[in-house]
C-alpha cells in the first residue's frame, strides 16, 4: 500500500499563508536573539568548564541531595558565579551538571578544585568509580576561533550548494534551495534563543546535519519539478509545480516520519551528552520537510511566473 498516493493538495496556492507563517517563526526567533543579545553559547565558544558528576547516595548513611543543597555547599565554598542544573534522567541518579565561563583560579584549574570542594562537602555521595561522569575544558581564545569556523562551515556549505544546483538544474534552483536552507537553519537557532538552549559544536553538527536532510528532500522535489515541466508545457506553473510536489509527497512523508521517530528515541534515550543535538535534528527534520514543500517550491513559482511576465510568454500562470 502507498501511502499519500494520488493525493491533489493545493500546496501552491497557500504559499502566501505558509510565507507569513514562517515569517512570524523568523520574527519570533530574531526578537529573541535581540533581547538575549544574540545566540546563547556553550562553552565550546566561550571558553569555560563543564563537570557532569553523580552525587547518587554512595554510602548507608547518604541521601539524596536536592539541587539547591549543591548550589548552598558550592557557594560558601567560593564558588557562587557557576551555573549548575540538575540532570533528570530515567536511572533515578543524583546527577548534576555545572558550568563555568572560567577555567582556572588562583592558578589552579577550576573544574579540579569544583569537584574536591564536592568531595569535601559530599562524602557519603561521591563513588569514585562513577563520581565524574563528563569533563569538559576549552580556552576563551579556542572558544572563539571555534565560534569563527563553525560559521565558515555553514557559509561555504551553502555555497557549495548553490553552485552544485546550479549546475545540476540552474541557478534559480540554487537560490530557492539556499533560500529554504536559510529558513531552516534561521527557525532552528531561534527556536534554540526562544527555549534558552545553548549553541554549541554538536548544534553546528546538527545545523549542518539539517541542511544535507533538507537539501536531499528538496532536490527530489527539485527532479520532479524539471521532469514535470517538459512534460506538461500546456498547464501553468502552479499547476506543474502542485502536482510535482503530490507525486513526490508519499517518499517525502515516509522518510521524514522515519528519521523524526529515529531522532525521538535519540532525544528520550539518548542522554545529555546528545541532548541538543538531537533537538536541533528534530527541529531540522519538521522545518526541512516543510520549507521544501512550502518555500523551496513556492519561491520557484513565483520566479517563474516573474521571468514569464518579463518575457512577456504566453503560458499560463
Amino acid at each position: 500500500m502507498r501511502f499519500f498516493a494520488n493525493t491533489k493538495i493545493d500546496f501552491i496556492g497557500r504559499r502566501n499563508l505558509a510565507f507569513i507563517l514562517s515569517g512570524l517563526l523568523i520574527l519570533a526567533g530574531i526578537i529573541s536573539l535581540i533581547i538575549n543579545k544574540g545566540p546563547v553559547y556553550s562553552i565550546d565558544f566561550t571558553g569555560g568548564v563543564a563537570l557532569e558528576v553523580d552525587l547518587t547516595p554512595a554510602k548507608e548513611n547518604a541521601r539524596v541531595l536536592a539541587i539547591q543543597e549543591v548550589r548552598d555547599a558550592l557557594s560558601e565554598e567560593g564558588y557562587g558565579n557557576v551555573e549548575i542544573q540538575e540532570i533528570k534522567g530515567r536511572d533515578q541518579k543524583n546527577l548534576v551538571l555545572i558550568k563555568t565561563k572560567t577555567t582556572s583560579e588562583g592558578g589552579e584549574k577550576l573544574g579540579d578544585s569544583i569537584l574536591n570542594a564536592l568531595k569535601k562537602r559530599f562524602p557519603n555521595n561521591i563513588d569514585e568509580a562513577n563520581f565524574l561522569r563528563l569533563q569538559d575544558e576549552v580556552g576563551p581564545r579556542i572558544g572563539g576561533e571555534l565560534r569563527e569556523k563553525a560559521v565558515l562551515a555553514i557559509f561555504w556549505a551553502l555555497l557549495g550548494i548553490i553552485l552544485y544546483i546550479w549546475w545540476r538544474f540552474e541557478f534559480s534552483f540554487g537560490l530557492a534551495a539556499v533560500a529554504a536552507l536559510f529558513h531552516d537553519v534561521i527557525i532552528t537557532i531561534g527556536i534554540f534563543s526562544l527555549t534558552g538552549r545553548e549553541i554549541g559544536l554538536p548544534v553546528v553538527a546538527a545545523l549542518l546535519t539539517i541542511v544535507g536532510y533538507s537539501l536531499n528532500d528538496t532536490i527530489v522535489v527539485f527532479d520532479r519539478i524539471r521532469e514535470d515541466l517538459k512534460i506538461y508545457r500546456k498547464e501553468s506553473y502552479s499547476s506543474v509545480i502542485n502536482h510535482s510536489i503530490n507525486e513526490t509527497l508519499s517518499r517525502t512523508i515516509i522518510t521524514s516520519l522515519t528519521t523524526f521517530l529515529v531522532v525521538l528515541s535519540l532525544f528520550l534515550f539518548g542522554g545529555s551528552v546528545i541532548h541538543d543535538f538531537a533537538f536541533a535534528l528534530l527541529i531540522g527534520v519538521v522545518v526541512g520537510t516543510y520549507s521544501s514543500i512550502f518555500i523551496a517550491s513556492p519561491i520557484l513559482v513565483e520566479h517563474f511566473i516573474n521571468k514569464q511576465k518579463r518575457m512577456g510568454t504566453s503560458r499560463k500562470k
